[in-house]
């Protein structure tokens, strides 16, 4: 049947706008599917990701760290405190600002590198009495010595928590580094030089009279690896060598900061230790007395008193400065039972040495009394 010509048109006109119409309703359909996905796209996105860091951020950086990362062989390293995290003032803070690396190499150590014992203050008095003089109470003095040599006292040792009498003829005391010369060494101070080294050798703020026998146990050790038995000093220990490597620079290695931060987590935020101590002048201290001192008889050399031997000093000694060891006639079968420096005496747990003991010498005894490697 023929198509009528209306018809046609109506049905070419209906082709034409069949695509037209298709084409706007899937713009709107693609229009609304946008709109509607967006706000989740955006909303994911800045949940998930972090904002580039702006200059600002940064510097901000910076400033609390400065430092490259951790390096185990201690030659460079990273400032792993995390600042501002302990409240200012306090030994955390102070520890947060050492640099955390891996120890470095012994090599080169000397302890006599440090010239412990040195009048670093010149006040006339040699630094192992200055301590003394500061440490003790009832001091008696040593006539005649410008008010420096300690002949008496009582030690209050914070390390053992114990008091108890010191007299100069016993080994009972020592002298510690609260900050180990060895320990320094490997941690920054070989690359001191000789007049940084002799300072912290003698700093006050270093040095404690304590029970000899504890100090010989402590040995070079860190926070890490040894702690004074009395535990109530424990805070006041690990703050003031914190305060010794921040004065000097020097770092601490990963498994000494963290004994520290266990320390200091049981003290109620223990003060940064301050660097205000000095030593006292000639003559002071506590209750002081003064008397001669009573030497121990010189004991009478079974040598016939040659002058053939040519070790150093020892003529101004005579008998008297041998060592009980050399019962030979022979100088030279003495000399070889006498301590060749103070650091050997010292490693051999030897120190201090008396006249008249095995391992003494004329040459270690600077004071000429009669005990050398105080």
């Amino acid at each position: 049947m023929p198509t009528s010509p209306k018809r046609a048109l109506n049905r070419a006109a209906t082709s034409r706008l069949l695509p037209a119409l298709a084409a706007v309703v899937a713009l709107g359909l693609l229009t609304g599917c946008a709109e509607a996905a967006e706000p989740t796209v955006d909303s994911a996105a800045s949940s998930t990701a972090d904002p580039t860091p702006t200059q600002d951020t940064w510097q901000s950086s910076d400033e609390t760290s400065t430092s490259a990362p951790t390096d185990t062989n201690g030659e460079d390293g990273g400032d792993e405190g995390q600042a501002g995290a302990a409240n200012p003032g306090t030994a955390s803070a102070m520890l947060d600002e050492l640099a955390v690396k891996g120890r470095a190499p012994k090599t080169g150590y000397d302890g006599d590198l440090f010239k412990w014992r040195s009048d670093t203050d010149h006040n006339g008095c040699d630094t192992r009495n200055d301590v003394l003089r500061r440490d003790l109470t009832d001091i008696t003095l040593k006539a005649g010595t410008r008010g420096c040599v300690v002949l008496a006292g009582t030690l209050a040792d914070p390390y053992a928590g114990e008091t108890y009498d010191f007299d100069r003829s016993s080994n009972a005391v020592d002298i510690d580094h609260v900050v180990a010369r060895s320990n320094a060494w490997q941690t920054g101070a070989a690359k001191f030089d000789e007049e940084t080294l002799k300072e912290f050798g003698n700093d006050p703020l270093n040095l404690l009279a304590v029970s000899s026998s504890l100090n010989r146990q402590k040995g070079d050790g860190d926070a890490a690896t040894w702690l004074p038995p009395h535990r109530s000093y424990r805070c006041e220990y690990v703050a003031r060598q914190i305060a010794v490597k921040h004065k000097y620079e020097l770092w601490v290695v990963p498994p000494e900061k963290s004994a520290m931060q266990r320390v200091l987590d049981t003290c109620d935020d223990q003060p940064a230790f301050t660097d205000d101590a000095d030593w006292p002048g000639p003559g002071d201290g506590d209750n002081v007395t003064t008397k001669e001192e009573t030497r121990p008889a010189k004991q009478k050399s079974s040598s016939s008193g040659s002058s053939s031997s040519s070790g150093s000093g020892s003529s101004s000694s005579g008998s008297a400065g041998g060592s009980s060891a050399g019962s030979s006639s022979s100088g030279s079968s003495d000399a070889s039972t006498v301590f060749e420096n103070c650091t050997a005496a010292r490693e051999a747990g030897a120190a201090p040495v008396h006249r008249g003991d095995p391992g003494y010498g004329s040459h270690l005894d600077r004071d000429g009394d009669g005990v050398a490697c105080e």
